[in-house]
């Protein structure tokens, strides 16, 4: 799956979390979403984001209606999670470890967060053993 959440833009993760939020969607339904001012230039940018994600795997297209709709094929937190890694090898040579330390020290963490953090760890340590 990582393998298919690869090289997502902005624009296109754009698309995506229109598409996660309330697929299937048509063209327009995804442009009025993304665009206050819509036209045939927005239609057109949406329809080449979406025939781009189609060819990379992420968007599935229902051709047996008119108009085609459109629906994720990828889940989120495959996204997440190759955009994290991209993240971890770019900033500190593939080590998640400054990364979520940042994330957590910057923005802190509800005490909700952290028994869930906590719990993850704890199934991490459980794993292990």
């Amino acid at each position: 799956m990582a393998r298919r959440a690869k090289d997502i833009t902005d624009a296109e993760l754009s698309i995506m979390h229109v598409l996660w939020e309330s697929e299937p969607c048509t063209v327009r339904q995804i442009t009025e979403e993304l665009y206050e001012e819509r036209g045939a230039s927005q239609n057109a940018t949406v329809q080449k984001l979406l025939d781009r994600l189609e060819q990379k795997d992420c968007v599935q297209r229902d051709r047996s209606t008119w108009p085609h709709t459109y629906a994720s094929s990828v889940d989120r937190s495959d996204i997440i999670t190759k955009q994290l890694q991209d993240t971890a090898d770019k900033l500190c040579d593939g080590s998640l470890t400054p990364l979520l330390t940042h994330l957590i020290k910057g923005k802190g963490l509800s005490s909700k967060d952290r028994k869930s953090l906590r719990g993850l760890l704890d199934d991490l340590d459980g794993k292990k053993k």
